[in-house]
Protein backbone atom coordinates (compact mmCIF):
# COMPACT_ATOMS: atom_id res chain seq x y z
CA UNK A 1 0.00 0.00 0.00
CA UNK A 2 1.45 3.56 -0.75
CA UNK A 3 1.37 5.49 2.69
CA UNK A 4 1.87 9.63 2.84
CA UNK A 5 4.77 10.44 4.97
CA UNK A 6 4.26 14.31 6.54
CA UNK A 7 7.36 15.28 7.50
CA UNK A 8 9.00 18.12 9.62
CA UNK A 9 12.32 19.72 7.73
CA UNK A 10 14.22 22.32 8.85
CA UNK A 11 17.82 22.88 8.19
CA UNK A 12 19.17 26.23 10.32
CA UNK A 13 21.55 26.45 7.71
CA UNK A 14 19.38 26.71 4.74
CA UNK A 15 15.96 27.51 5.59
CA UNK A 16 14.72 30.70 7.70
CA UNK A 17 11.66 28.87 9.16
CA UNK A 18 10.95 25.26 9.59
CA UNK A 19 8.29 23.60 6.90
CA UNK A 20 6.45 20.51 6.12
CA UNK A 21 7.50 17.59 3.02
CA UNK A 22 5.33 15.03 2.02
CA UNK A 23 6.83 11.85 0.96
CA UNK A 24 4.74 8.46 -0.59
CA UNK A 25 6.00 5.38 0.28
CA UNK A 26 4.98 1.83 -0.87
CA UNK A 27 5.14 -0.16 2.45
CA UNK A 28 3.56 -3.37 3.74
CA UNK A 29 1.18 -3.45 7.52
CA UNK A 30 4.08 -4.89 10.00
CA UNK A 31 6.74 -2.72 8.45
CA UNK A 32 8.06 -0.07 10.79
CA UNK A 33 7.79 3.58 10.59
CA UNK A 34 11.84 3.56 10.40
CA UNK A 35 12.22 1.18 7.65
CA UNK A 36 10.29 3.84 5.51
CA UNK A 37 11.97 6.82 6.63
CA UNK A 38 15.51 4.88 5.38
CA UNK A 39 13.35 4.16 2.23
CA UNK A 40 12.76 8.01 2.24
CA UNK A 41 16.06 8.68 2.45
CA UNK A 42 17.91 6.21 0.51
CA UNK A 43 15.73 6.46 -2.43
CA UNK A 44 13.67 9.89 -2.32
CA UNK A 45 15.92 12.43 -0.43
CA UNK A 46 19.44 11.87 0.87
CA UNK A 47 19.14 15.05 2.94
CA UNK A 48 16.66 14.30 5.13
CA UNK A 49 18.38 14.01 8.67
CA UNK A 50 17.21 11.90 12.13
CA UNK A 51 18.60 9.54 14.65
CA UNK A 52 19.06 5.72 14.61
CA UNK A 53 21.16 3.05 15.78
CA UNK A 54 20.21 -0.70 17.00
CA UNK A 55 16.58 -0.07 15.27
CA UNK A 56 15.39 -2.89 17.59
CA UNK A 57 14.24 -0.32 20.61
CA UNK A 58 17.41 -0.89 22.63
CA UNK A 59 19.28 2.39 21.98
CA UNK A 60 16.32 5.08 22.06
CA UNK A 61 18.03 7.33 19.55
CA UNK A 62 14.89 7.05 17.01
CA UNK A 63 12.92 8.68 19.59
CA UNK A 64 10.26 10.92 17.65
CA UNK A 65 6.71 12.67 17.39
CA UNK A 66 4.46 10.40 14.96
CA UNK A 67 0.77 11.55 14.33
CA UNK A 68 0.63 13.58 17.87
CA UNK A 69 2.63 10.77 19.62
CA UNK A 70 5.90 10.13 21.12
CA UNK A 71 7.60 7.26 20.80
CA UNK A 72 10.52 4.85 18.68
CA UNK A 73 10.26 4.74 14.96
CA UNK A 74 11.83 0.96 15.41
CA UNK A 75 9.04 0.19 17.34
CA UNK A 76 5.83 1.43 15.58
CA UNK A 77 4.14 -0.15 12.44
CA UNK A 78 2.91 1.15 9.41
CA UNK A 79 -0.43 -0.62 10.82
CA UNK A 80 -0.37 1.27 13.70
CA UNK A 81 -1.67 4.16 11.72
CA UNK A 82 -5.06 3.44 9.64
CA UNK A 83 -5.33 7.18 8.31
CA UNK A 84 -2.58 6.55 5.41
CA UNK A 85 -0.99 9.56 6.55
CA UNK A 86 1.77 9.57 9.18
CA UNK A 87 3.00 12.78 10.69
CA UNK A 88 6.58 12.80 11.74
CA UNK A 89 7.69 15.57 13.78
CA UNK A 90 10.84 15.78 16.25
CA UNK A 91 10.45 15.75 20.38
CA UNK A 92 8.45 18.17 21.45
CA UNK A 93 10.35 20.81 23.59
CA UNK A 94 13.58 19.90 22.25
CA UNK A 95 15.51 22.24 19.83
CA UNK A 96 15.53 20.94 16.47
CA UNK A 97 19.31 20.47 15.05
CA UNK A 98 17.88 19.45 11.62
CA UNK A 99 14.86 17.93 10.54
CA UNK A 100 13.93 15.78 12.93
CA UNK A 101 17.56 15.71 15.04
CA UNK A 102 17.09 17.37 18.33
CA UNK A 103 19.38 18.59 20.99
CA UNK A 104 19.65 16.12 23.83
CA UNK A 105 22.57 18.04 25.80
CA UNK A 106 19.80 19.79 28.21
CA UNK A 107 18.01 16.65 29.12
CA UNK A 108 21.30 14.71 29.29
CA UNK A 109 22.31 17.13 31.75
CA UNK A 110 19.53 17.10 33.65
CA UNK A 111 20.31 13.07 33.75
CA UNK A 112 23.69 13.81 34.88
CA UNK A 113 22.65 16.13 38.06
CA UNK A 114 20.71 13.31 39.08
CA UNK A 115 24.15 11.75 39.55
CA UNK A 116 22.66 7.94 37.70
CA UNK A 117 25.62 5.85 39.52
CA UNK A 118 26.28 3.60 42.55
CA UNK A 119 27.49 5.61 45.48
CA UNK A 120 29.67 3.63 47.72
CA UNK A 121 32.38 4.15 50.17
CA UNK A 122 34.06 1.34 50.23
CA UNK A 123 35.83 -0.89 47.58
CA UNK A 124 34.55 -4.77 48.09
CA UNK A 125 36.82 -7.25 47.01
CA UNK A 126 34.52 -9.07 44.92
CA UNK A 127 30.85 -7.57 43.92
CA UNK A 128 28.63 -6.07 45.82
CA UNK A 129 26.32 -8.97 47.11
CA UNK A 130 22.01 -8.00 46.83
CA UNK A 131 18.98 -10.22 47.61
CA UNK A 132 17.09 -10.76 45.27
CA UNK A 133 14.29 -8.70 46.99
CA UNK A 134 16.32 -5.79 47.23
CA UNK A 135 16.95 -6.32 43.47
CA UNK A 136 13.14 -6.20 42.66
CA UNK A 137 12.96 -2.86 44.57
CA UNK A 138 14.18 -1.57 41.38
CA UNK A 139 12.60 -3.17 38.52
CA UNK A 140 9.93 -1.06 38.00
CA UNK A 141 12.84 1.67 36.64
CA UNK A 142 15.64 -0.85 35.23
CA UNK A 143 14.17 -0.62 31.91
CA UNK A 144 14.77 2.72 31.10
CA UNK A 145 17.04 3.60 27.56
CA UNK A 146 16.92 7.32 28.02
CA UNK A 147 15.21 7.90 25.14
CA UNK A 148 13.29 10.96 26.11
CA UNK A 149 10.03 10.24 25.25
CA UNK A 150 8.84 10.63 28.84
CA UNK A 151 10.15 14.21 29.05
CA UNK A 152 8.78 15.22 25.97
CA UNK A 153 5.45 13.92 26.59
CA UNK A 154 4.97 15.84 30.08
CA UNK A 155 3.19 19.08 29.93
CA UNK A 156 4.77 20.09 32.90
CA UNK A 157 8.38 19.52 31.57
CA UNK A 158 7.39 21.41 28.08
CA UNK A 159 6.42 24.55 30.10
CA UNK A 160 8.87 24.75 33.23
CA UNK A 161 12.27 24.25 32.22
CA UNK A 162 13.49 23.97 35.77
CA UNK A 163 11.66 20.86 36.28
CA UNK A 164 14.10 17.64 35.96
CA UNK A 165 11.29 15.67 33.92
CA UNK A 166 10.12 11.99 34.12
CA UNK A 167 13.01 10.24 32.72
CA UNK A 168 15.82 11.97 35.26
CA UNK A 169 13.23 11.49 37.92
CA UNK A 170 13.17 7.40 36.90
CA UNK A 171 16.88 7.32 36.87
CA UNK A 172 16.36 8.95 40.47
CA UNK A 173 13.98 6.34 41.41
CA UNK A 174 16.77 3.26 40.38
CA UNK A 175 19.63 4.30 42.50
CA UNK A 176 17.12 5.61 46.02
CA UNK A 177 15.82 1.62 45.92
CA UNK A 178 19.11 0.39 45.45
CA UNK A 179 20.32 -1.33 48.51
CA UNK A 180 23.61 -0.91 47.92
CA UNK A 181 23.67 2.76 47.25
CA UNK A 182 25.35 4.79 50.74
CA UNK A 183 23.40 8.37 49.46
CA UNK A 184 19.47 7.28 49.52
CA UNK A 185 19.25 10.37 52.26
CA UNK A 186 21.07 12.48 49.93
CA UNK A 187 19.16 11.81 46.64
CA UNK A 188 15.82 12.44 48.75
CA UNK A 189 16.50 15.53 49.74
CA UNK A 190 17.95 16.70 46.49
CA UNK A 191 14.67 16.14 44.67
CA UNK A 192 12.39 17.65 47.63
CA UNK A 193 11.54 20.71 45.56
CA UNK A 194 9.58 21.74 42.28
CA UNK A 195 12.15 21.55 40.19
CA UNK A 196 12.28 17.47 41.46
CA UNK A 197 9.19 15.79 42.39
CA UNK A 198 6.66 17.99 43.58
CA UNK A 199 6.16 19.60 40.19
CA UNK A 200 4.80 16.10 38.83
CA UNK A 201 0.73 16.72 39.13
CA UNK A 202 0.25 13.15 37.63
CA UNK A 203 -0.66 13.35 33.91
CA UNK A 204 0.07 10.41 33.27
CA UNK A 205 1.61 11.27 29.92
CA UNK A 206 5.21 10.03 30.39
CA UNK A 207 4.00 6.51 31.32
CA UNK A 208 1.76 6.09 28.25
CA UNK A 209 4.90 7.50 26.01
CA UNK A 210 7.34 4.82 27.70
CA UNK A 211 8.15 2.60 24.84
CA UNK A 212 9.51 0.56 27.77
CA UNK A 213 6.19 0.19 29.21
CA UNK A 214 7.58 2.03 33.00
CA UNK A 215 5.36 2.88 35.33
CA UNK A 216 6.92 6.15 35.14
CA UNK A 217 4.27 8.52 37.23
CA UNK A 218 4.11 5.42 39.56
CA UNK A 219 7.73 5.44 40.23
CA UNK A 220 7.77 9.55 40.76
CA UNK A 221 4.58 8.95 43.37
CA UNK A 222 6.91 6.08 45.10
CA UNK A 223 9.73 8.69 45.72
CA UNK A 224 6.99 11.21 46.67
CA UNK A 225 6.10 8.66 49.19
CA UNK A 226 9.60 7.58 50.44
CA UNK A 227 10.71 12.23 51.31
CA UNK A 228 7.48 11.39 53.60
CA UNK A 229 8.34 8.80 55.28
CA UNK A 230 12.00 9.70 55.51
CA UNK A 231 10.71 13.01 57.16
Amino acid sequence: MEIKFRIFRFDPDVDAQPYYKEYFVQAQGNERVLDCLNRIKWTQDGTLGYRMSCAHGVCGSDAMRINGKCGLACQKLVKDFDSGEILVEPLPSFRPLKDLIVDMNPFFERVAQIRPYLIASDTPEKERLQSPEDRKKMDLAIRCILCACCSASCPVANRDDAFRGPAPLVQAFRRIFDSRDEEKLQRLDQLNNKEGVWSCVNHFECTRACPKEIPVTKCINLIKAEIKKTG
